[in-house]
């Protein structure tokens, strides 16, 4: 254990980022040499890969290079994408991947692990203190967060370290903003993620010559980045594999159950699903569907693990409508080939009721501070869809666009929880499992 560190991790449903805190008062991100370059946002994402037949010399990797075996081999590699969505889910006990059992927290060691051995010497010696951000409310139906935590600190407890502490994520990014004031400030922090949008309101004051922050009010919701990747999917995809289509059962047309698309809402479950017993009732549905070759477009992105080039295109239109009025959805692959031009206001129009849930979230926590939005001072926005204009534009109506500011959306919650970690005084801010 090296002294005189503090750790502070932001393991994300999209993306994971370490940062170190030194004695003065300097946050470092932790890089790692990847195949395309150094890089320190790691994703969060496994791969499992052993030849046929043969489970037993079974290859895990994680981030990029869990990327790069999936590309290598998509056919007998397992790719596992985003799954942080089930922390907090008491129904998900364990998956099976090549004959072995998982429970979350065994994915979660198994990930950690293969960030330390990548990191090379900058977490050859892990410090004491390791602070761990979390969403105010998990992802997922009836989350439960103390499990969540629980496995969290069975995976940590593993690593070695001596001392596990856990913030609340936009506290973490609010922390790491502060620096930029050079006043007194009430800072409202919203942080979107891959599976939540989470919010704090903090009063930062400056105090014989130093920084002190209280905790004012907060809330969260259970849907960011990924809700919307769903909704593209659902409207450009879903439709091409058979969603809305026909079978015929003993004489009778049914509608096709859209439990079988459901699964795209969740990258994890999408991962999963090929070794479940749905896979085989939609195999047999192929043979009665009205359209048996849209089901067996279906059974292709399934079998043949499409759903990582199935994630890249989602996330390029997603990053042009940020940019553009109108984009291209483009997504190829195998047999499969969908295009289609795509307005920035018909997406919106598809992830209404998800900005529906983030606005009702951010009134929430105005009301837990006992604010009005004219009480907030600064607004900092970080987090891959704090970039999507529709999301700005739910801030832009209640505050002044002037007090507005985004950035650093990948390193500000690990930076900040790291310098949490030097505080001499953690109990208003950090909690233990």
């Amino acid at each position: 254990m090296t002294a005189g560190l503090s750790l502070g991790l932001d393991f994300g449903t999209t993306n994971t980022v370490v940062a170190l805190a030194d004695d003065e008062g300097v946050a470092h991100l932790v890089r790692f040499p990847a195949p395309e370059g150094e890089l320190f946002a790691f994703r969060s994402a496994l791969s499992f890969h052993a030849p046929p037949g043969r489970p037993r010399e079974r290859a895990i990797e994680a981030g990029p290079w869990a990327v790069e075996a999936y590309a290598e081999d998509p056919g007998e590699t397992r790719l596992i994408q985003s799954f942080k969505a089930f922390a907090a889910s008491a129904s998900f006990t364990e998956t099976r991947i090549l004959e072995r059992r998982y429970r979350f927290e065994d994915l979660l060691s198994a990930f950690l692990l293969k960030v330390r051995e990548h990191a090379g010497p900058a977490l050859a010696d892990l410090p004491a203190r390791v602070i761990v951000g979390r969403p105010v409310v998990f992802a997922g139906a009836s989350p439960d967060p103390g499990l969540a935590l629980a496995r969290y600190e069975a995976a940590l407890h593993r690593l070695g370290f001596a001392e596990i502490l856990y913030a609340y994520e936009p506290v973490g990014a609010a922390f790491f903003f502060a620096r930029r004031l050079d006043h007194d400030a009430t800072v409202l922090v919203g942080d979107f993620g891959g599976g939540t949008s989470d919010f704090s309101i903090i009063r930062f004051e400056r105090r014989d010559g130093e920084m002190r922050a209280r905790p004012l009010g907060r809330s969260g919701v259970g849907v960011a980045g990924d809700a919307f990747d769903y909704r593209i999917i659902d409207s450009l995809v879903s439709p091409d594999l058979g969603k809305g289509g026909d079978y015929t059962s003993f004489g009778k047309v049914l509608p096709i159950p859209n439990r079988y698309y459901a699964a795209f809402a969740r990258w994890d479950q999408l991962a999963l699903m090929r070794a479940s017993r749905d896979m085989g009732e939609i195999r047999r549905l192929q043979r009665d569907a009205v359209e048996p070759e849209a089901i067996g477009r279906l059974v292709e992105v399934l079998d043949e693990n499409l759903g990582y080039p199935l994630y890249r295109a989602v996330s390029r239109l997603k990053e042009a409508l940020s940019r553009e009025d109108v984009a291209t959805f483009r997504f190829e692959a195998g047999t499969i080939r969908i295009v289609r031009e795509v307005a920035r206001a018909e997406f919106e129009g598809w992830i209404a009721p998800e900005l529906g849930l983030i606005e009702r979230a951010i009134d929430t926590a105005l009301a837990d501070a006992g604010l009005e939005p004219g009480g907030v001072d600064r607004v900092f926005l970080t987090g891959g869809s704090s970039l999507v204009p529709a999301v700005r534009g739910l801030f832009a109506r209640r505050f002044d666009p002037g007090r507005i500011e985004s950035g650093a959306e990948l390193e500000s919650i690990a930076s900040g929880l790291a310098l949490m970690g030097r505080e001499r005084d953690l109990a208003h801010w950090t909690e233990q499992a």
